[in-house]
């Protein structure tokens, strides 16, 4: 990547920005290959996700993640380039194609403003594969035209253009000035009016009983040795009688829980992929990497007493500290396959939601040279939390048991960038939504001692959370 490390908002004129595109244009007519010229600018304050839903489309890309406890968010959307991929090289192929690009990219503006330059937002299905009829491939990674960015009360706008040999850069400029000025002085004065909607219906996918059956069936196969634990899910659908509008939900979920990782990745056909997950499966930051183990839950209560009860009963509850301690081993065991050794406290803590508490081991330590964090996501993914101890057999069973494929629920939704840093997360707490219908998720972590009823309970605690969101976004 070629960066020209000019501060714009010292010197923005339309001339230069033709003449930095005709630079772009030019090294593409010698190199013989396209280029990505990103242009970083520093902004007042500006709300990614208002960003986003002034300019909603449901026929393009775009991506948002938010998470107000930690201070930042991003979004991003219009693809400039895309790449998608099926099969156990998903990981390694878009790491080859980020890579490929980055090369080739030519940077203009202060690349010390957090987020500044491209991005390449991102989505990895539960599964290596993906059946050509879904909404997302195993595997897809794309640069937006356009991205907005908020961290620790600093703010930036990017734009990225797709410069190919030969091409006539005035429109590009022009579509960029455009941007810049608005994104200077963005309005909040006429938010987008969202289509009212109802639900009309509520369907279990699989019919009644079907997932207390499967809990049932996995606890035989835990007795008969095949694994220790596995994660079982379920999904409702719903049909609406309008155009399910996913932003505004979006904007109840961030309000709701905004220590979860609040997010939207949505395809070129309207399909999008929401949710508010409080499991980030990877962070990298100037060289260090985070990452923490999130298993055994147990759900709220409003008066503090029998709050308190029920966090001391889960830090007690033997069957959920087996259940995490699978989870951290995992964890620790994948990491060391990549170069990393870390020691964690021995006892979990709490990680506290509105409507459930968990128990929490955070893990972290220094990046070693060389990896890059798709390495890592690819190692870690799926965690015990969301397939099972041993991984393999347990998978085999979660795809002969669930009646419906997961997708992009319990996958990888998340960012990096040229330089190392990014961040995953876990696609739980999820919803896809499209058109009319939506369909919503939950899972349960089974372990010797599960009830398939008190699973049961369980996953409609996770999921009623998201529901009574889209239930209060209808009106």
């Amino acid at each position: 990547m070629e960066i020209i490390d000019i501060p714009l908002e010292q010197r923005a004129d339309p001339d230069d920005l033709r003449k930095f595109l005709a630079a772009c244009r030019d090294a593409a007519d010698t190199d013989e290959c396209d280029k990505i010229a990103s242009i970083s600018l520093a902004v007042k304050h500006i709300d990614p996700l208002a960003v986003l839903d002034s300019i909603y489309e449901g026929t393009a890309h775009h991506f948002y993640m938010e998470n107000r406890h930690r201070d930042w968010a991003v979004a991003g959307a219009e693809a400039v380039v895309a790449g998608s991929w099926n099969g156990d090289g998903r990981f390694r192929s878009a790491r080859q194609f980020a890579g490929e690009l980055t090369e080739n990219v030519i940077a203009i503006g202060d690349m010390n403003l957090p987020l500044s330059g491209p991005l390449f937002f991102a989505g990895f299905s539960f599964t290596d594969s993906a059946a050509a009829d879904e909404p997302f491939p195993a595997g897809l990674v794309f640069v937006p035209q356009w991205q907005v960015a908020r961290v620790e009360g600093r703010y930036v706008a990017v734009a990225n253009a797709l410069i190919r040999p030969g091409m006539d850069v005035d429109p590009v400029a022009a579509r960029i000035w455009s941007a810049h000025e608005k994104f200077l002085s963005f309005s909040y004065d006429t938010p987008p009016k969202a289509p009212v909607y109802h639900i009309l219906g509520e369907q279990e996918v699989g019919g009644e009983g079907a997932f207390a059956a499967n809990v049932q069936a996995g606890l035989e196969r835990i007795r008969s040795g095949a694994y220790q634990k596995i994660v079982l899910s379920r999904a409702v659908d719903l049909v609406f009688d309008n155009s399910c509008q996913p932003l505004k939900i979006l904007n109840r979920l961030r309000q709701d829980y905004n220590r979860c990782n609040c997010f939207s990745l949505q395809n070129e056909h309207g399909a999008s992929f929401i949710g508010a997950t409080p499991e980030r499966l990877i962070a990298v930051r100037d060289g260090r990497f985070a990452t923490e183990a999130i298993a055994g839950s147990v759900g709220r209560d409003p008066d503090a007493g029998l709050d308190a009860r029920l966090a001391r009963e889960l830090l007690s509850s033997e069957k959920d500290l087996r259940e995490h301690r699978h989870v951290v081993e995992s964890i620790l065991r994948r990491l060391a396959e990549v170069g990393i050794e870390v020691t964690v406290d021995q006892s979990p803590d709490l990680l506290v939601l509105p409507n459930v508490q968990h128990l929490r081991t955070p893990i972290g330590g220094l990046m070693p040279e060389g990896v890059h964090i798709l390495d890592l996501a690819e190692s870690l993914h799926p965690t015990p939390a969301v397939g099972g101890t041993p991984r393999e057999p347990a998978l085999e069973d979660i795809q002969r048991m669930e009646p419906f494929r997961r997708g992009l629920f319990a996958g990888l939704t998340g960012w990096f960038d040229t330089r190392g840093n990014g961040e995953f997360a876990v696609g739980i707490r999820s919803a896809l939504t499209q058109g009319h219908q939506a369909r919503l998720y939950a899972g349960a972590g089974i372990v010797e001692g599960s009830v398939p009823e008190l699973e049961l309970r369980e996953t409609s605690i996770k999921m009623e959370a998201l529901l009574r969101t889209i239930r209060g976004a209808a009106g």
